[in-house]
């Protein structure tokens, strides 16, 4: 019988179980708070690399806006905040070109 430590498809089946539960937690932590990358990941124990790639994706998929940039309170540096709660989504002035 082969080991599952071997085997690329139960590794693969861990990876792909992290990346839905970590873009889950990010998720509903961004639809309840304001935040930069830095402070979810400091709130949520999610690597920051990882991060930036869910919020690349969240982005593409139209369910996470940047809403101000402004002072870090985990870095004190200058950063985007986000947001995937569609109330607090920044008007896009875009749309009125279209009449919608």
């Amino acid at each position: 019988m082969e080991s599952t430590n071997n085997n690329p498809l139960y590794k693969r089946q861990g990876k792909d179980t992290d990346f839905n539960s970590q873009l889950k937690t990010i998720f509903l932590y961004l639809q309840q708070h304001n935040a930069t990358a830095s402070m979810v990941a400091a709130a949520t124990g999610v690597p920051q690399k990882n991060i930036c790639r869910y919020k690349r994706d969240l982005e593409k998929a139209g369910r996470l806006w940047e809403i101000e940039k402004k002072i870090c309170k985990e870095t004190g540096f200058k950063a985007w905040y986000l947001t995937t709660n569609p109330e607090r989504a920044p008007f896009d002035n875009q749309l009125n070109l279209f009449g919608i």
